[in-house]
């Protein structure tokens, strides 16, 4: 079963999206801060990190960064999820440790199509 950490810290959403995950056989791990996402990262090794940016305690870019700087989440793929759809803010995802970017609102079908591609076939969706 491919594991998901879910960093997002508005309820409505991380809600949202947990279960339509746990629907799809992924197991999800939460998190609500910044903070939590590298502890989280380096304590569950998840296949896969989903990533708000907009985060409290440490942003999502931060985050990246020191999850990617760990041998634990060097080769983790994260995810970035953010309402936050101006020109250049994909290139800095990436430029912060993202290997790839999700736009909000989210577009459910097409953010599994970029967990598959990511996770790789370990997903049992």
């Amino acid at each position: 079963m491919t594991r998901v950490l879910l960093v997002e810290d508005h309820e409505e959403i991380w809600d949202f999206l947990s279960r339509r995950l746990k629907r799809r056989g992924y197991e999800v791990v939460l998190a609500t801060d910044g903070q939590q996402a590298v502890d989280k990262a380096r304590a569950e090794r998840p296949d896969i990190v989903l990533l708000d940016m907009n985060l409290p305690v440490l942003d999502g870019w931060t985050a990246a960064g020191l999850i990617k700087a760990s041998p634990e989440g060097a080769r983790t793929p994260i995810i970035a999820l953010t309402a936050h759809a101006m020109s250049g803010d994909k290139e800095k995802a990436l430029a912060a440790g993202c290997d790839d970017y999700h736009p909000k609102p989210v577009d459910f079908a097409r953010l599994l199509t970029q967990i598959e591609a990511l996770a790789g076939a370990g997903a049992s969706a």
